[in-house]
This record gives C-alpha cells, sequence and structure tokens, in this order.
C-alpha cells in the first residue's frame, strides 16, 4: 500500500492578524472533511501588528504538529519567505497560498483531487480559465493583471493561463528543484517559477479558482511592482 500524502501549506504573513484564525479555520476543515494529513507553516516577517503573537494562540488550539511557526527578522520577500519555509516542510506535496482570503482553502480539495489524477508536478489555480473569477478589483486593476499575464504567456508562452497566482500546489520535490533555480525574489517570483518549471519539463495541471482581494489590510500591488513584473518578464525571455 501506497504511503499516504502529507500536504504541508506555506504561508508567508505580514500584518495578518485579522485574517489567520479564519484562514487556519478554514484550512482545517478543508483538510479534515478531506481526512487528509496536513501541516501549516506560518512564516512571518515581524510583523508589527501582532501578526505572531495570534499564531501562537494558533499553535495552541490545533498543536504544534498541526500550526508551525517559522518566523524571521523583518520584510525579507516571497521568494525567500517560501525558501524558508520550505526548510522545514515535512509532507510531500506542498501547497503556497495567500494568508489575506484572496485564495480560499475550498479550492484545494480540487486541486489536489486533479493532482492524483494525472500524477501532475504542479496544478496551479487560475483567475483566468473556465469558471474562475476575480472579485473585489475596480476594471484598471483587472486590465493591469489579465495584461501582465498576456504579456508574459505572448513572450515566454508557458501555456498557463494565470502566471502570476500565487495558490499552487507541488510535490514537494519539485518545488525544491525549480525554487534553486529561480532569480527573483520580488512580484515576479511566482511567474518565473512556473516558466523555469515548464522549461525544466515538469507537467502542470490548472484549476479554475475564485480570486477575492484582500478583506482586511492592504494591496501590495503597485506601480513599482508593475515596472518590476515588465523587467522580469523581459529577462526570463533573455535566460529561459
Amino acid at each position: 500500500m501506497a504511503p499516504k500524502n502529507k500536504y504541508s501549506i506555506l504561508l508567508p504573513t505580514y500584518n495578518e492578524r485579522a485574517n489567520l484564525p479564519i484562514v487556519t479555520w478554514l484550512l482545517n476543515d478543508a483538510f479534515t472533511k478531506q481526512n487528509l494529513d496536513w501541516e501549516l507553516i506560518i512564516i512571518d516577517d515581524a510583523s508589527p501588528d501582532g501578526t505572531l503573537d495570534v499564531a501562537k494562540q494558533l499553535q495552541k488550539a490545533y498543536g504544534s504538529s498541526k500550526i508551525v511557526l517559522k518566523p524571521r527578522t523583518g520584510k525579507l520577500g516571497l521568494g525567500t519567505a517560501y525558501v524558508h519555509g520550505l526548510q522545514f516542510a515535512t509532507g510531500n506535496f506542498v501547497i503556497i497560498m495567500d494568508a489575506d482570503f484572496s485564495h480560499h482553502p475550498k479550492f484545494i480539495a480540487p486541486m489536489i483531487a486533479l493532482q492524483e489524477e494525472e500524477d501532475y508536478d504542479i496544478v496551479t489555480g487560475t483567475r483566468y480559465d473556465g469558471d474562475g473569477g476575480v472579485y473585489g478589483w475596480d476594471l484598471k486593476r483587472k486590465f493591469v493583471s489579465r495584461g501582465a499575464n498576456l504579456f508574459a504567456d505572448t513572450l515566454l508562452r508557458p501555456g498557463v493561463s494565470d502566471l502570476t497566482g500565487s495558490f499552487r500546489l507541488y510535490k514537494r520535490e519539485v518545488l525544491q528543484h525549480v525554487i534553486e533555480r529561480t532569480e527573483s525574489k520580488g512580484y515576479t517570483f511566482q511567474m518565473e517559477m512556473m516558466v523555469r518549471a515548464k522549461a525544466m519539463g515538469y507537467t502542470v495541471a490548472e484549476v479554475p479558482i475564485s480570486f477575492v482581494d484582500r478583506v482586511y489590510g492592504e494591496s501590495k500591488l503597485g506601480g513599482d511592482e508593475i515596472v518590476e513584473y515588465a523587467k522580469g518578464v523581459l529577462s526570463l525571455w533573455l535566460k529561459v
């Protein structure tokens, strides 16, 4: 009999005090309903709002085998947060997602089911295929995001409809290999991961998701990130 799969969720946090308890409850609910083994690795970047204190309370409530705290000393970027968290993951599958409710844990079950169908290396949530969608964004924000994905897709041709999404399921060793070769640390990180994974020959499937703009706190995407993204696409185009 094959060993039971275990799923490690890497959750970088910065000022997510209000969101973390509900996200944790929803994750626990999603995995318990499916009778799956899981752990949540919270990588907090010294949030001034007391996110880590809330995480410690959650650890008491759910147990240290389920809630693993691996905080860092400052805001060091999303890419390095995943590298940091991955060192402590004990699952053979790793899920990356946002802590701000833009990613609902209810989509994890269909992602896992799709992965098992064809033994995919990566399953990524897409806002731009099937019945996926974006809610809570104004037209400009939707235009920028869609445009960013089309721009990258045209230049890089990875055959994935949502390159900038950050809700993904990886085989652990695949994530390890891809992350080792990924150079960008900021907003272009997710896109580079996917382009490199495809270039390395890994199989990728997509599950339509509803993306809901963050409930509490500030959005992280501004003009500087858009410029950085465009530069990242062009540099990847030259490299990969």
